[in-house]
């Protein structure tokens, strides 16, 4: 896959997480914020399910054989969810998804600087600064018109 369509998947990937907030967001001011998680994830235990089991070809190393610090990105996404439902009907979709890009950002650059968790490290240069800097700006910026009463 070429560089341009990852990277067209990937922004694609992103705008289906602000749909799925949005979505959650209303599941969890129904059902409650535990109950919305719960329900996501159990959804989406049985499409993946059924994805490994129609087209996942056979691995060569198990699940209960990776190292078990790897599983907890799962926990992560716990907590993601969590966090998403409840924030979402408060500060809006686009708020919460900007602040959370502010996050993956801010840690995505910490891990690439340092190499964390066996990725290839990946200097902090000026822009990535700069980056983030205009990211946090803009979060500030939605925000506000978020809470102006004008």
């Amino acid at each position: 896959m070429n560089l341009i369509l990852l990277l067209a998947v990937v922004v694609a990937a992103g705008a289906v997480l602000s749909v799925q907030a949005a979505i959650n967001g209303r599941l969890g001011q129904a059902v409650g914020v535990l109950r919305g998680s719960l329900l996501t994830f159990v959804v989406g235990a049985i499409v993946t399910a059924l994805l490994i089991l129609f087209f996942e070809p056979a691995q060569a190393v198990s699940v209960l054989d990776v190292p078990k610090w790897q599983l907890t990105g799962a926990l992560f996404g716990v907590v993601y969810m969590m966090v998403m439902v409840g924030a979402v009907p408060i500060v809006g979709t686009a708020v919460a998804t900007v602040a959370v890009i502010v996050g993956q950002l801010g840690m995505g650059m910490l891990i690439d600087n340092f190499g964390w968790l066996g990725n290839p490290a990946i200097e902090l240069s000026g822009s990535r600064i700069v980056a983030m800097a205009c990211l946090a700006l803009a979060l500030v910026f939605m925000y506000r018109s978020n809470t102006r009463t004008d």
